[in-house]
């Protein structure tokens, strides 16, 4: 029977990280809630093992019931019935399965029904139901938009909310306009407040809602009349037992079918503010969407893996010319980087997930305590590491797995191309992650200023100092060289002082600064278990240094004359 956790030992591996001590001692506060819930854990060990425990049960469910399903789910997808979505009935029976294994409202404190999980075995959560079905994983996983509305609500809306969640019910967060995509400074939903019934009332449209017909939904929409800016947006809680939101349509998706993406009729829907006015787009979708990205980025590593097993299968069954296409070496190069970039994605995500949970607990201990100077000081630190590694989770991750369910699908040669292999449905649902909660180019955006204030630098120096295994010490000299290139590029394109060729270049940056990092993660993991990761340390530093390369000699043989060629009439 197929338990995607116990399949894949690289899970429990960064499972088990070093950072995890500090982040269990924040996340239980001297375990204080051993005394009033038998189900808290009673000292580290405790908390480890109840981690490694339940990221088995959703291994297990993720690798029987949902990718039994999956198929199913595929071709039937979502229903849209008058103004309601009706789920696949494998969908159903997924959220069914998930929910009777307590496997909702898992980050949130006990107080609220959850389990009081830290971010990192949540997100490796997703990453499991991803690989199963990235559609269901949408659903599932949108779950964590409660840690939003935990972070900002209040406690009257903690205690109403919450406890819904964990038990079972759904989530939405509905930002994107049929006129305001990207640019949610753009979006026009009107909020305006009932003085007669003491509530807001929203009116308009939202489009590309994922899970749109979901129980709670956090809303993006204009409270300021007269404003045009982020600065008139505030954040909204709409529950859908209250009506007057209607589903006007699910759209019709190349991939993940599973997952109903709603147009959304707002009527003069009821809803209660979330936080401060005027902060929605400002503070709010920030903290949202980082969440979502790291969630995303799961989702694609998970995909990544997906797509490897089916190619390393395939490869493995297959005779061409007398032997298995798995001995030649064309096939071979290709799983060879499948499986580094795989290992170098996960490594990125787990590290930035470890980061975001430091200073998400110290942030919830502030809403208890003063924070010490030294407490302060590491939440500030960890903010940021954490802030400017999201982008690169989610972009790197999304990119390499398009590549990695391209090339799988490769490796079944006209197969892949039928209907009959799972690689085709992967393939599909893989083109996704690389557009929603921000395409790469906007990921780039977000990265580009931790390019330009040396902060990834800062980061590859220190990875440099870092103690390696005698095998890996010549690849961290190649990763020292490959950061002295990313320094002399930066340097040249700050020198030109001009924007749009800063812009222009900004994507080459930034994939440099994310294969050096990476690359310096992947050789302290072969270090700590080179059984597991040499061979993808040593593949995934040919690789790199190749695009570090090509990376530099575009941005040096590039000059501010040139942009005229690039711009088309």
């Amino acid at each position: 029977m197929a338990n995607h956790y116990t399949d894949h030992p690289e899970l429990r591996f960064e499972l088990n990280h070093p950072l995890m001590k500090r982040i269990v001692e924040l996340k239980e506060r001297n375990f204080r809630d051993k005394d009033n819930y038998d189900y808290a854990p009673l000292d580290f060990e405790d908390a480890m093992d109840s981690y490694d425990r339940v990221l088995d049960i959703v291994g297990e469910i993720a690798g029987t019931t949902i990718a039994d399903n999956a198929e199913g789910v595929d071709i039937e997808g979502p229903h849209h019935e008058g103004d309601r979505v009706r789920y696949a009935s494998g969908t159903a029976a997924n959220l069914d399965a998930m929910v009777k294994a307590g496997m909702n409202g898992m980050t949130m404190p006990r107080r609220y029904e959850g389990l009081n999980f830290p971010i990192t075995p949540y997100t490796m959560c997703a990453e499991l139901v991803a690989a199963s079905d990235a559609g269901f994983g949408n659903i599932w996983s949108l779950q964590d938009c409660i840690e939003t509305l935990y972070e900002f609500g209040n406690e009257d809306q903690h205690s109403r909310f919450i406890p819904r969640i964990c038990a079972g019910e759904t989530m939405s967060m509905d930002l994107t306009e049929p006129d305001a995509g990207s640019d949610l400074q753009s979006v026009m939903l009107k909020a305006t407040y009932d003085e007669t019934e003491g509530c807001w009332r929203l009116n308009g449209v939202k489009r590309f809602i994922t899970n749109g017909d979901a129980d709670l939904h956090l809303v993006l929409a204009r409270s300021e009349e007269g404003t045009t800016d982020g600065r008139g947006l505030s954040m909204f809680i709409y529950d859908k037992r209250d009506g007057g939101v209607n589903v006007r349509r699910i759209e019709h998706k190349l991939g993940i079918h599973g997952s109903p993406t709603c147009e959304l009729v707002y009527k003069n829907a009821k809803a209660e503010l979330c936080g401060d006015r005027k902060l929605g787009l400002i503070k709010y979708v920030m903290a949202l969407m980082n969440g979502a990205r790291l969630g995303i980025a799961a989702q694609s590593v998970g995909l990544s893996q997906a797509a490897y097993n089916e190619g390393l299968a395939y490869a493995q069954d297959r005779e061409q010319f007398g032997k298995k296409i798995i001995e030649f070496p064309a096939v071979y190069d290709m799983l060879a980087l499948m499986k580094a970039k795989l290992d170098a994605g996960r490594a990125l995500l787990y590290q930035c997930a470890r980061y975001v949970d430091i200073y998400k607990a110290l942030d919830d201990i502030a809403r208890e305590r003063k924070l010490e100077a030294d407490e302060r000081k590491e939440q500030k630190t960890y903010a940021k590491l954490a802030d400017s590694l999201t982008p690169l989770a989610k972009g790197m991750n999304s990119e390499y797995c398009n590549q990695n369910t391209f090339d799988a699908l490769q490796i079944h040669g006209g197969s892949g191309f039928m209907m009959d292999y799972p690689i085709q449905r992967y393939y599909r649902d893989a083109r996704i992650t690389n557009i929603y909660e921000g395409t790469t180019q906007l990921q780039v955006v977000a990265a580009i200023r931790y390019v330009t204030n040396g902060s990834y630098l800062a980061q590859m120096r220190d990875f440099e100092a870092a103690a390696v295994s005698a095998d890996m010490q010549p690849l961290q000299a190649r990763a020292k060289v490959m950061a002295d290139k990313f320094e002399e590029a930066v340097a040249y394109v700050k020198e030109a002082g001009d924007q749009c060729f800063h812009d222009i270049c900004a994507r080459h940056l930034v994939e440099m600064a994310a294969d050096v990092i990476m690359l310096h993660l992947l050789l302290r993991n072969a270090t700590e278990a080179p059984g597991m990761f040499a061979k993808s340390a040593h593949v995934y530093a040919n690789f790199v240094e190749a695009e570090v390369a090509k990376h530099h000699a575009w941005v040096m043989n590039m000059t501010v004359a040139q942009l005229d060629n690039y711009r088309q009439a």
